[in-house]
């Protein structure tokens, strides 16, 4: 392992199964016949230099990954004899043009990973123009948003792209005058040379060095983090002033000429199959062009059965959508029940398990042994992930070709997956990547690609299909709710000496019987390393309710389990929490291979201690107030957070202040990270004030925002981000700051009420917002 802590490690999939990498791998497509295979390490042969754009200039297509390299027309041509792919472009005209080639779902990817380029480049931010890119497997490898591995997967590459154009920019210079290269040097977007004092912008080297040979990047340097000049500040998002003055950014925006609007039912029992419906009442509707059933392939996260209405607006097929009257086959669909399984899971809890998944020392005889013993049963909820924008996309099936503008964060997968259920070959899927109104783990689902796909197959025109609010909740692919019996021993020092867990969790069958998404709990999570005497049990009960990955997988849930326990153990021991937190970390070291994705006590130690210190930790409050503090490793991301809140008689919670520590190496944009922080507190808050979904019947009973309210901006909290400077290559900001915040809180209500919350969401127990 690589010990330099700037080097590019990817993010192994720790927190996410390994099954979305595989889902996400782009589906292969027949090659350029006069392409040349990419090494497999990333050398010169990693780029493509261009020349001939208009008035002449340099562009540099950046392949992230090996694969095959294609002849490109760098005037934007968008014949099939070649594929644009990630590029810097320099023209004689001065314009600075870099290209974002990930999903930008409020993650802030659209400005960081232009700013990576940028710095090593040399070139002032205000001088650049920011595109997205286009979707392209075979240029691209994978472009996806999901378990915050954007950032570590790319940060190298990146950094070497700006580098190479620079050092192409420096020798065209040098041989422009007749000097040595290593005599020049680059500052926002001018080559100088000293000794003679001449300088030349980019603008005026740019055809020159389109001329010149590409360097091999490993003899290009690239620049020490003390000479940063742009990564590390305060950035505003290149799609500011778009958002705010209403562009047409987002799926329900597009509107190409001629388009139709859709909607698309599907039985609310999950796998339900279309047995008989009143199409042609539904024809008669005002506005409604056609409805037809649509036969689905059966499976949950891609197509299911259900009827599409064609309308000349979205308001007339939601209209018309009230008067279909379906009769269901529901004998396959699924029977699920949450009351059920909550009646369930308390006696199964109580019994041992169905497997042994992780266990080490004796904890039989260390518990038996304990100078005190905690017991404790904890149960999270369902959740849905609500995004603001309900699940939309239009797709326009012309010339042979299936055209699809989708707010997706799997772009490579859906095409994919897209082109079988439509029966077409991979490259006659064209994707046009559009910003996302909001993910966290729904849109890695491509369900309304597909949809929209198999209904623009049936319709001579462009189709927009749009979910109601009704059917964004009822056929989401949830957060697993789950079951925890903890029991814990102290020995007379009052140090954690024995750890019992049983998790009973959900499988989707199969003969491995895996959990489903982001219902599985990984072997190193803290403080499980730290405990001599460990046995961890599990038991999966099957389930018909699709699941997936909801904003930091397992972690979201898991954190608050374990951390509320731990803070029950350190209350039983007589410890302060953070002490007792810190002296469980033990030595500075990390607990694995020095990699992001191992947990290093001595980055928890520092979080922990600047989380407690910004939080005014040990400071008296008023009565009736409480503060608690929570750690949580994951996604690369080590965090600590202090919450304040009060509770009054009537157990009306209000959190006042949270203050959020952590460390994922260098900040690459300031901005960025703070909306990061605050985005993970509020919907961490959201969820687990009031969010539940329930489901009797295999349909689930919730609808809209007014049985699964969200967190309004009252009820929001002050909040204050501290992120430690540390020499470790960036890792992701989207998921690591939301699992600790769930805890803190919790533990602050004991510290306030001396009530020990078990059970999610906290209105379970008695308490209001």
């Amino acid at each position: 392992m690589n010990s330099n802590p700037n080097a590019f490690n990817p993010v192994p999939d720790v927190d996410l199964p390994a099954q979305l990498l595989r889902d996400m791998e782009p589906t292969p497509v027949e090659p350029n016949t006069t392409a040349a295979p990419l090494s497999p390490d990333l050398d010169r042969r990693s780029f493509l230099k261009l020349s001939g754009i208009a008035g002449g200039g340099l562009v540099l297509a950046f392949f992230l990954r090996p694969g095959k390299a294609h002849a490109a027309h760098p005037g934007g041509d968008t014949s099939k004899d070649f594929t644009p792919n990630v590029f810097v472009q320099i023209s004689t005209d001065g314009k600075i043009i870099l290209a974002a080639k990930n999903p930008e779902i409020g993650q802030g990817i659209k400005t960081s990973f232009p700013m990576i380029i940028a710095e090593e480049l040399e070139v002032p931010w205000e001088q650049v123009t920011v595109i997205q890119s286009h979707i392209d497997a075979e240029a691209f490898g994978n472009q996806f948003a999901g378990g915050s591995m954007s950032t570590p997967q790319n940060w190298d590459r990146l950094r070497q792209a700006g580098a190479v154009t620079k050092a192409m920019l420096i020798s065209a210079a040098a041989e422009q005058w007749g000097v040595q290269a290593d005599t020049c040097h680059a500052d926002s977007g001018i080559v100088h040379h000293k000794a003679s004092g001449k300088s030349a912008t980019y603008a005026e080297l740019a055809a020159k060095a389109a001329t010149l040979p590409v360097p091999e990047t490993d003899a290009v340097p690239l620049k020490a983090r003390k000479d940063y000049k742009l990564l590390g500040k305060w950035i505003p998002g290149v799609d500011n002033h778009a958002l705010v003055t209403g562009q047409k950014l987002f799926g329900g925006d597009q509107t190409p000429p001629g388009m139709v609007y859709a909607t698309y039912i599907k039985c609310p029992q999950f796998g339900g199959k279309v047995k008989s419906a009143n199409l042609d009442q539904v024809k008669m509707a005002p506005g409604v062009k056609d409805a037809f059933v649509i036969e689905g392939n059966g499976k949950l996260d891609q197509l299911l059965d259900g009827v599409a209405i064609i309308a000349d607006s979205t308001y007339a097929a939601f209209q018309a959508a009230g008067q279909l009257r379906v009769e269901w086959d529901t004998d396959d669909a699924a029977k699920d029940s949450w009351s059920d399984y909550v009646e369930r899971a308390k006696s199964i809890t109580a019994g041992p398990g169905e497997k042994v998944s992780q266990e080490s020392g004796d904890f039989a005889k260390a518990f038996a042994e304990a100078d005190k013993t905690v017991e404790a049963y904890y149960q999270y909820p369902f959740v849905s992930h609500a995004t603001l924008e309900p699940q939309n996309c239009t797709a326009w099936f012309h010339d042979g070709t299936m055209e699809i503008w989708a707010p997706t964060q799997t772009p490579g997968w859906g095409q994919g997956l897209a082109a079988q259920i439509v029966e077409l070959p991979p490259e006659k899927v064209l994707i046009h990547q559009l910003r996302i109104g909001g993910g966290f783990g729904r849109r890695l689902m491509n369900d309304y690609m597909f949809e929209v796909a198999a209904i623009a197959k049936r319709v001579d025109a462009p189709v927009k299909l749009t979910w109601t609010r009704e059917a964004d909740m009822a056929h989401d692919f949830y957060r697993v709710g789950g079951f925890h019996r903890l029991k814990g021993g102290l020995d007379k020092g009052g140090k954690l000496d024995s750890w019992h867990g049983h998790f009973l969790t959900f499988t989707e069958g199969g003969e491995e019987q895996k959990p489903v998404r982001g219902g599985g709990m990984g072997g190193g999570i803290f403080p499980y390393p730290m405990v001599p005497n460990l046995r961890l049990e599990e038991t999966v009960l099957p389930l018909g309710i699709p699941c997936g990955w909801w904003r930091a997988p397992g972690s979201c849930s898991l954190a608050w389990v374990i951390q509320s326990f731990l803070h029950e153990l350190s209350s039983a021991a007589g410890k302060d929490h953070r002490d007792f937190l810190v002296e469980l970390m033990g030595e500075r070291r990390w607990t694995g291979d020095q990699n992001p994705h191992n947990l290093n006590t001595g980055r928890a130690i520092d979080v922990i201690n600047l989380a407690a210190e910004k939080g005014d930790w040990g400071k008296p409050l008023p009565e009736g107030h409480g503060r608690g503090i929570a750690f949580y490793f994951s996604h690369a991301g080590h965090f600590a957070e202090v919450a304040e809140v009060s509770v009054d008689t009537n157990k009306k919670v209000k959190v006042h202040r949270v203050v959020i520590a952590g460390d994922v190496g260098l900040v690459i944009n300031k901005s960025g990270a703070e909306n990061q922080c605050e985005g993970s507190v509020v919907d961490g808050l959201s969820t687990m004030l009031r969010q539940e979904i329930t489901f009797e019947g295999g349909a689930v009973q919730e609808s809209n925002f007014h049985n699964y309210p969200l967190l309004r901006m009252p009820d929001s909290p002050e909040m204050e981000v501290h992120l430690l400077e540390t020499d470790f290559s960036p890792t992701g900001l989207g998921e690591p700051a939301l699992p600790p915040l769930a805890p803190a809180v919790c533990n602050a209500i004991f510290e306030a009420t001396g009530h020990r919350i078990r059970t999610m969401p906290i209105t379970k127990e008695g308490f209001t917002v």
